[in-house]
């Protein structure tokens, strides 16, 4: 047993090395592998035993309306996606790229003991697919992202990436704060102390919540806790917070998580234990205990093994979609700041959600080229910045000299930040999808992969073909445009 812990936990102490943010980002999502999105692989969900429809939430188009459909045979249909969509093929496809960060999209039920059955339903066995696939990553020297991309009681009405398509949107209760709390404990205890986490860097609270702040209660109030959770459960794990310590009569070392947590929620000085962290905690711990066999450890909250063994572990970088992303007096996350923190913001110029410019090339060129987004974030205080999605969607039929321009200028704009994470890594190439690479009108996402084959997108991702492709575009006046 020591030998194993002693092998985990010098394998997590590399988190100085790989689990910090890149100078410059440029990635890749891994959508569809863990929070599977029907219309980006519509052959192989036909053959599941899926169905296509205009309406989601009409038809078995979600992981939850398929599992409810076929709860006897929805774990193992899963497996045998989660084994090919994402393999150690495309690990070395993206390495030799030049891609050195990856977003994973994960739904909460990854953490099983969060589910409601049978009120929800819901793939079981994700948790060793993910582990298996962060450990491809982490050899490849490749950072990662855990985004929280589907939340409990859903986040956002009629999507498919919420994982159950519906107009019931509950996400913005007590309860499902409650459970999505519990779920970044479980994340943040994972990302320190698995050695295949090591490269995890940073943990997204949740992938775009309504727009309409108005709509979304409660949610500044999460944003503070969530970031309370992840650095009162790094102070736990002995992970030094500037401005943070904890006051116990023992030292970490000769305590294990759960005494540490129980002396230190009951006296705390810190403010970071407020009753939904407490409770989130408190949560976590026994279904951290329950995953040992899964995840391959043993003897995971022994503080003594974490203290001797991990050192020079960097806090997570907690990570929140801008303020930009809501309007109607929405919360700052920046407010919410307790070590390092990273904003994200989507853009897809063809959702009727976030038109931003007319539908002709030159309004695509000139909105992208004037963009001025990352320095109105920092102005409030949401800096770094990433475009944790982006692609080359158009509502018009654009040929192929303009895709080579507008992925230029789009890597031009989003370099001005942080960085940039592509969705999708790749899409399904088959009769039913059609030329999903090509037919933008059809769809909001192509293959990374594939646009370094049509040569869309350059072989070194920090390049573009005509740096002065922008000149033309250029105006005095600002490039930004509300959503």
């Amino acid at each position: 047993m020591h030998l194993l812990c002693s092998f985990v936990f010098a394998l997590a102490s590399v988190r100085l090395a790989l689990g910090s943010l890149p100078g410059k980002i440029y990635g890749v999502n891994l959508g569809s592998w863990l929070v599977l999105e029907a219309w980006m692989l519509p052959a192989e969900w036909e053959a599941m035993g899926g169905q296509s429809c205009a309406d989601c939430t009409s038809c078995i188009a979600t992981e939850s309306a398929f599992a409810t459909a076929y709860p006897n045979t929805v774990d193992e249909e899963f497996a045998k996606h989660w084994s090919t969509w994402f393999t150690q093929d495309h690990v070395n496809q993206l390495k030799a790229a030049g891609i050195n960060t990856v977003r994973v999209p994960l739904g909460y039920w990854i953490v099983e003991a969060l589910v409601d059955r049978p009120a929800e339903a819901y793939p079981r066995g994700g948790i060793k697919f993910l582990s298996q696939g962060l450990q491809w990553l982490r050899d490849a020297d490749m950072r990662v992202i855990l985004d929280h991309h589907a939340l409990p009681g859903v986040q956002t009405p009629g999507q498919m990436f919420t994982g159950n398509c519906t107009s019931d949107v509950q996400f913005y209760t007590p309860y499902n704060y409650g459970r999505a709390l519990t779920w970044t404990a479980v994340m943040t205890a994972l990302s320190h102390i698995h050695p295949n986490f090591a490269s995890v860097f940073a943990l997204e609270a949740i992938n775009e919540p309504i727009m309409d702040a108005s709509m979304t209660p409660g949610y500044g109030t999460f944003q503070q806790n969530f970031v309370k959770t992840v650095r009162a459960m790094e102070l736990l794990l002995g992970i030094p917070i500037s401005g943070f310590t904890l006051d116990l009569p023992e030292p970490l070392s000769s305590l294990n998580l759960t005494s540490a947590f129980s002396m230190a929620s009951a006296s705390d000085k810190t403010g970071l234990f407020s009753a939904e962290v407490t409770q989130a905690i408190q949560s976590a711990i026994p279904i951290l205990l329950g995953m040992e066999v899964d995840l391959g450890l043993s003897d995971i909250l022994n503080l003594g093994l974490l203290q001797s063994h991990g050192g020079g572990w960097e806090p997570l970088t907690t990570n929140f979609m801008d303020i930009n992303w809501q309007y109607d007096n929405p919360s700052n996350p920046a407010s919410a700041a307790i070590g390092p923190q990273g904003y994200d913001n989507h853009l897809y110029y063809s959702s009727c959600l976030q038109g931003v410019a007319d539908a002709n090339p030159d309004a695509y060129m000139q909105s992208t080229c004037n963009l001025d987004r990352v320095q109105n974030d920092a102005a409030l205080g949401n800096s770094p910045l990433w475009f944790g999605e982006w692609a080359l969607p158009t509502q018009f039929n654009a040929t192929d000299d303009f895709l080579f321009m507008w992925a230029d200028a789009q890597k031009l704009a989003y370099s001005q930040g942080a960085g940039w994470l592509y969705w999708n890594f790749k899409v399904e190439t088959s009769d039913a999808a059609g030329d999903l690479g090509r037919q933008w009108q059809r769809t909001f996402t192509r293959s990374y992969l594939e646009g370094l084959a049509r040569g869309y997108l350059t072989q070194d991702p920090s390049a573009v073909h005509n740096p002065h492709v922008c000149d033309p575009y250029k105006t005095n006046s600002t490039g930004s445009s509300r959503k």
